[in-house]
């Protein structure tokens, strides 16, 4: 039993993380500025969906492990520039997808194949969106 609430716990630590990329990418689009702004603000809107159908997911599958979902949202870094928009959301990124192979592993190891196949495509997803973000950073003069 404590293993699968040690799951829990980690879980919810990821709905936190993924509450956090929604209001970090609602307040990045309010945020933009400069020649980019535009197509900045399309790109952090457009993320807000699949962050929100992540925090779904794990919501409800807390739910249907025993435990309770949270209502925290991690802090949100308030950044000086586009380009640190980006990076903070880059890091935020990579931190997902560590956080959920670790629970890859717990899930795994409790036999929740259901819950490590999912986790396995918000993988997928969190990798092209960590992509997008490299690609944009490439040649990133600070003037934009």
């Amino acid at each position: 039993m404590a293993d699968v609430k040690e799951l829990i716990d980690g879980m919810n630590e990821d709905l936190a993380a993924e509450y956090q990329a929604v209001v970090m990418y609602r307040t990045y689009a309010a945020l933009v500025t400069g020649p980019w702004r535009q197509e900045l603000r399309g790109f952090f809107e457009g993320e807000i969906p699949d962050e929100l159908g992540h925090a779904a997911f794990l919501a409800d599958k807390i739910v249907a492990l025993g435990g309770v979902p949270t209502t925290e949202v991690k802090p949100v870094p308030i950044p000086r520039s586009n380009r640190e928009m980006l990076e903070n959301a880059l890091q935020a990124e990579v931190d997902t997808i560590e956080r959920y192979t670790k629970r890859i592993e717990q899930a795994e190891a409790l036999g929740e194949v259901s819950v490590k196949v999912k986790l396995e495509d918000l993988i997928v997803d969190e990798s092209q969106h960590r992509d997008d973000i490299r690609r944009m950073l490439m040649d990133w003069k600070e003037a934009t």
